[in-house]
């Protein structure tokens, strides 16, 4: 049986690039090589698309050479269907000039590893979606809803999923007249408040006000990541808890649920998740206990509403859940990851499915999304062409 040709994308121009390095890297090279040919797709800081085996040396991208040997730049053929991975390179022949196109592969699957913007927000979905390749992530609604916290909070309240208060403010308003912007938040919410970026991860950005002068300052670095601003009520020494999701359609399962452990902070910041262990592996190198220990009811609430999110986003592959949990057995949704740093594989590692068996679940998802929409009819035809001339009085109004 022939090898299935998988490409994971990873990188991009995100605030979260080296994140999402580690999370791919990570996944390329724990692929079953029997079952697949994996071919590493690295999206630079400046957009350009590249691979080669060097690209699952970490040691690669500290200080990334495009002209390195054994790298090559790449691009996607778009044309519904072909998934072909093509290299330009030097024509060849004494009368040869210019480039010319090379097919390196015809890819069966893609599986993006991307956090934050341009990648896990909907916009390389849409991309895979117009080439109508297998993918694994979840769909461009889902994942664009998903990565906009303004979006999702409203999202989880029209559902009635458990969220804490919020407002949120634009950086025009910010500019224009700060004082209003604070005093809106402190006539909405309590302090102490979180400040967020709408449109990142990682908790880059975010931190904790408890009077007007650090919600200022908390504000100011907020509206310097994003045009749009999150503020969330804070909690008195919350607990956070995880839990994973994996499926697609009417097959949806709850990974165990664990308890991240911070380094004596209210929250998880970018250095909680990343750094706290010198030598990182993304989110698989944050301390934590599993299963959370919060009690068997509490579990079966988290992983009950963990999968009617995943439902109701109609989400594909793998995503995680993160919650806050106060001493009171209150339980609030924080958000939805819907490509979680490491793909989240220490936590189906804990449930008993080994990476390359939850890649191999991430591939058949991705497949089966692919079937199902190959299913729908896309060629609807009308009489609507018939005799109209444009800009004439015959015909239809356009």
């Amino acid at each position: 049986m022939a090898k299935i040709q998988l490409g994971v994308i990873f990188g991009s121009r995100s605030c979260e690039h080296e994140v999402s390095v580690i999370s791919g890297v990570q996944l390329a090279r724990a692929a079953d090589r029997e079952k697949y040919d994996v071919w590493p797709i690295y999206i630079a800081r400046d957009g350009r698309w590249y691979t080669g085996e060097k690209l699952l040396d970490i040691k690669t991208y500290t200080n990334f050479d495009p002209f390195a040997k054994g790298l090559r730049r790449v691009t996607l053929d778009l044309t519904a269907g072909s998934g072909a991975l093509i290299c330009y390179e030097q024509a060849k022949g004494l009368l040869a000039k210019g480039v010319t196109p090379v097919t390196l592969t015809r890819l069966d699957c893609v599986i993006p590893v991307m956090h934050g913007l341009n990648g896990e927000d909907g916009t390389l979905q849409g991309l895979l979606e117009l080439a109508n390749i297998p993918y694994s992530s979840s769909g461009v609604a889902g994942s664009a809803i998903g990565m906009d916290k303004i979006m999702m909070k409203q999202f989880f309240r029209g559902h009635g999923f458990p969220i804490l208060p919020d407002t949120w403010a634009l950086r025009s308003e910010w500019k224009k007249d700060p004082d209003m912007v604070i005093r809106r938040v402190e006539e909405n919410l309590p302090y102490p408040v979180f400040c967020k970026p709408a449109c990142l991860g990682s908790s880059i950005g975010v931190s904790r006000a408890d009077n007007r002068e650090k919600l200022k300052e908390a504000l100011e670095l907020a509206f310097s990541y994003d045009r749009r601003v999150l503020i969330e009520k804070g909690l008195d020494k919350p607990v956070e808890v995880n839990c994973s999701v994996l499926g697609y359609d009417d097959e949806v399962a709850a990974s165990v649920t664990e308890m991240p452990t911070t380094s004596g902070g209210d929250f998880l910041d970018f250095a909680d998740k990343y750094l706290s262990t010198g030598a990182s592996k993304g989110m698989a190198s944050l301390k934590r206990v599993m299963p959370a220990p919060v009690g068997d009811k509490m579990i079966a609430r988290i992983e009950d509403v963990s999968k009617r999110v995943f439902r109701a986003m109609d989400c594909k592959g793998v995503a995680r859940i993160d919650y806050m949990l106060t001493g009171e057995d209150e339980l609030y949704i924080t958000e939805i990851n819907t490509i979680p740093g490491s793909m989240a594989f220490y936590l189906w590692n804990e449930s008993g499915l080994p990476y390359p068996k939850l890649i191999d679940k991430l591939v058949e998802y991705a497949r089966r999304a692919w079937e199902d929409k190959n299913e729908n009819d896309y060629a609807f035809t009308s009489d609507i062409l018939n005799g109209v001339v444009l800009g004439g009085k015959k015909g239809g109004k356009l």
